[in-house]
């Protein structure tokens, strides 16, 4: 079962239905208890960082995400979801993020169009597992203002956007996308295949 968590941001319902377009038994849910019993947990998101990073721990589910994630069990960041995972966000003030990975979420640079919105390619750096069987000349669908700036090894994925940022990364069971697999055709849904499969 893949536990996709509901905190009332985002896109979850589209996670979801992917999921379940590939053959795996997936639920969003907000009980805690059903998260602990999952397999693998998913969190998306789209929206505001100090919003969503202040509900997650209203809900406890920012306990929950580490508990788990220090267990083993495989979890998927997606968009802000992705973001959360970093120590810090600079969206409209300076917030704390969950901490995971070592990081900080800036703003996209004033030479581009923001919000970025559109397909881009991406240079993977890491395949496995992920990226298992993606090839090249894979694009995918971002939505986003804000991106991720981490020094520790653990990009797996870039793409070119006024300059290479990083949009993809994966330390041991953690894995996340600043891009939305579940709107990214045929390659999204190989990499959330992946991801199942682990």
């Amino acid at each position: 079962m893949i536990g996709i968590i509901d905190y009332g941001m985002g896109n979850l319902r589209s996670v979801e239905k992917a999921f379940q377009f590939l053959g795996f038994d997936a639920k969003v849910s907000g009980d805690i208890t059903f998260l602990e019993r999952a397999d693998k947990i998913v969190l998306p998101g789209v929206g505001a960082f100090a919003e969503a990073i202040a509900t997650l721990k209203n809900k406890k589910f920012d306990k929950l995400i580490r508990e788990e994630t220090d267990k083993g069990k495989p979890f998927l960041g997606i968009c802000l979801g992705m973001q959360m995972i970093f120590d810090v966000s600079f969206e409209n003030g300076e917030y704390e993020g969950l901490g995971l990975i070592p990081g900080a979420v800036k703003k996209l640079s004033n030479n581009v169009k923001i919000p970025h919105i559109g397909w881009n390619d991406l240079k993977i750096y890491k395949n496995e597992p992920l990226f298992k069987n993606i090839g090249e000349n894979a694009y995918v669908y971002f939505v986003h203002s804000y991106y991720l700036e981490t020094e520790a090894p653990v990009v797996s994925a870039t793409t070119f956007y006024g300059k290479e940022i990083q949009v993809a990364v994966q330390k041991d069971n953690i894995f996340a996308t600043q891009f939305h697999p579940e709107k990214s055709g045929d390659v999204g849904l190989k990499i959330l295949k992946n991801f199942g499969e682990l």
